[in-house]
C-alpha cells in the first residue's frame, strides 16, 4: 500500500556548534575556530540562516570543560549572544539552550521572556536535563541526577516558568500616561506554586511577551523525553538515522501529544542533519575522507568509551565493538536512545570500534549526508512527504563555509520544488513555525 504524500513545507533550523558539528571540524583549515568567542563570528551565521530563510538558529550550552584528545572546549552563553543577535537581524527565530537541572525557573521566565521582547517576538527555549556529574560538580553538588529523577524535575520546572509567563495578561500592561496607570494590576495572576523541588510565589517582573509565550523546544528521544514532549513541547529535536525509525518516532511523539491532550502535529519535529556537499557525490565523499582522517584511533577509543560509559582502552581501536554488558543502557545516565542507536549501529554492522567512533564523531548520532545538493534536496524532501519529519535541524560539519553552501545550494532547490518558503510571511518564530499564540 503506497503511502499518501503530505502537502505543505519544510522547517528549518540552523544548529550552530563550536566551528562545526564534525567533532574534528574545528581542525579543517576552513574552520572559523579562531572567531569562535567573538561575536561577528555568530552575527554572520545568523545573517547568513535569515538570507536561507530559516525559521530560527539554534545554539548548544554546555556546562562543562571534559578535556579531550582533539575536542574543542569552551562555549558562550547562548541567551547572551541571541540577545546580540536579535539586533542584528529582524526575522529569525532565535533558540538558546537552558539546562533545567541547573538553574531557576524565575531566571530562566525571565531571560527569555526578556529575549522575545528585544526580538519581537523571535525566542525560544531548548530544554534540557544535562547529562554529566562534571556539570554537578561544576554547580557544587557530588552527582548527576538520575534520568528518571531529571525528567520529572523538568517537569515541575517547565510548569513554573510557564505560571510566571502567564502572570501577565495580554492587556495588562496600558501605559497610560493621562490616567497614570502603568499597568492594570488587578489583572495580574499571582504565582503560588511549591512544588517537591520549585515553587514561585509572585509575578514574573517582565510584561507577557510578543509572542505570548516563547516557543518550547525539547531535545531527547527517551520515552521520558517523548512523554515531556507530549505535554510541553513546541518543537522536538531528535537523532534518526532512518526514515523508518523517523516515522515511528514521529508517530510515537503524536502519541504522546494525544495523551496528552493536544492534536497530532501541533509539535514540530525537526530530526538534526549533518550535510557534506560536493557537486559530486565523489567530491562529496573526498571531502568526508578528509574530514574522518581527522578523528584519530586514541580519539575514538576515548569518545566511545565516555559515550557508552564503558572503558576501552584494553583494546586496539581496530577491534569490533565488544558485547557489553546487557544493562548498560538502563544504567546510562546520559543520552539512553542514543547509546542504545549506537549499540545497536555497530552490532549490526560489525563495525570497530575507529569505525563506530568515525561515525558518531562526524555527526554526534544524527543523520549524515555525502552528496550533491540535488540528492539531499531529494532526501529532505521524502522524509518529509513521507512522514518522517516537519523538517530538519541543520548541522554543518565545518563552519562557516558548510552553511553557507546549504544556503547557496539546497535552499533553492527546496523552494523551486515548493518545499519551502520563498520569503518570511510573519515576524515571529511562531508565525514560521505555524503554531498558536
Amino acid at each position: 500500500m503506497s503511502l499518501q504524500k503530505r502537502d505543505g513545507r519544510l522547517h528549518l533550523g540552523a544548529f550552530i556548534y563550536y566551528a562545526g558539528h564534525h567533532h574534528a571540524g574545528w581542525r579543517h583549515s576552513e574552520s572559523g575556530a579562531e572567531n569562535m568567542f567573538k561575536l561577528p563570528y555568530y552575527v554572520e551565521l545568523a545573517k547568513t540562516a535569515e538570507r536561507g530563510r530559516f525559521d530560527m538558529l539554534f545554539l548548544a550550552n554546555l556546562l562543562y570543560v571534559q578535556p579531550s584528545e582533539g575536542a574543542a572546549n569552551g562555549m558562550l552563553d547562548p541567551v547572551v549572544v541571541l540577545s546580540a543577535i536579535a539586533g542584528a537581524t529582524g526575522k529569525l527565530g532565535l533558540a538558546g539552550t537552558i539546562s533545567t537541572t541547573y538553574s531557576e525557573p524565575y531566571n530562566v521566565a525571565r531571560a527569555m521572556a526578556s529575549l522575545d521582547h528585544i526580538s519581537g517576538g523571535r525566542a525560544a527555549w531548548n530544554i534540557v536535563t544535562s547529562q554529566l556529574d562534571l556539570e554537578a560538580l561544576n554547580y557544587g553538588r557530588e552527582k548527576h541526577p538520575d534520568h528518571a529523577l531529571r525528567y520529572e524535575m523538568a517537569e515541575e520546572f517547565t510548569e513554573v516558568v510557564a505560571k510566571l509567563w502567564d502572570s501577565w495578561g495580554e492587556d495588562t500592561l496600558l501605559l497610560d500616561r493621562a490616567g497614570g496607570r502603568f499597568a492594570d494590576f488587578g489583572q495580574l495572576k499571582e504565582v503560588d506554586y511549591k512544588g517537591r523541588w520549585y515553587g514561585a510565589k509572585g509575578y514574573l517582573n517582565v510584561p507577557r511577551s510578543p509572542q505570548g509565550r516563547p516557543v518550547l523546544i525539547q531535545a531527547g528521544s527517551s520515552s521520558q523525553g517523548q512523554g515531556f514532549a507530549g505535554r510541553f513541547a513546541d518543537v522536538v529535536f531528535t537523532a534518526q538515522q532512518s526514515l523508518e525509525s523517523a516515522r515511528q518516532f514521529h508517530d510515537a511523539v503524536g502519541d504522546q501529544l494525544a495523551i496528552a491532550g493536544r492534536a497530532r502535529g501541533s509539535a514540530k519535529i525537526m530530526p538534526g542533519l549533518s550535510p557534506i556537499i560536493g557537486s559530486t557525490d565523489a567530491e562529496a565523499k573526498r571531502r568526508h575522507e578528509e574530514l574522518q582522517e581527522l578523528i584519530t584511533p586514541a580519539m575514538a577509543v576515548e569518545v566511545i568509551s565516555r559515550f557508552v560509559n564503558y572503558d576501552l582502552s584494553g583494546y586496539s581501536a581496530d577491534q569490533p565493538l565488544p558485547q557489553l554488558p546487557i544493562d548498560l543502557v538502563a544504567s546510562s545516565n546520559g543520552m539512553k536512545s542514543r547509546v542504545q542507536l549506537f549499540m545497536d549501529l555497530a552490532y549490526n554492522k560489525k563495525l570497530s570500534i575507529l569505525e563506530l567512533g568515525r561515525i558518531f564523531l562526524g555527526a554526534r548520532g544524527h543523520l549524515q549526508f555525502i552528496g550533491t545538493p540535488e540528492r539531499l534536496a531529494d532526501l529532505m524532501i521524502q522524509w518529509y512527504e513521507e512522514g518522517g519529519c516537519d523538517g530538519f535541524n541543520i548541522m554543518p560539519p565545518v563552519l562557516p563555509g558548510d552553511f553557507s553552501l546549504f544556503v547557496d545550494e539546497v535552499v533553492p532547490i527546496l523552494q523551486r520544488r515548493g518545499r519551502f518558503r520563498q520569503d518570511y510571511e510573519g515576524d515571529t518564530l511562531r508565525d514560521h513555525l505555524g503554531l498558536e499564540k
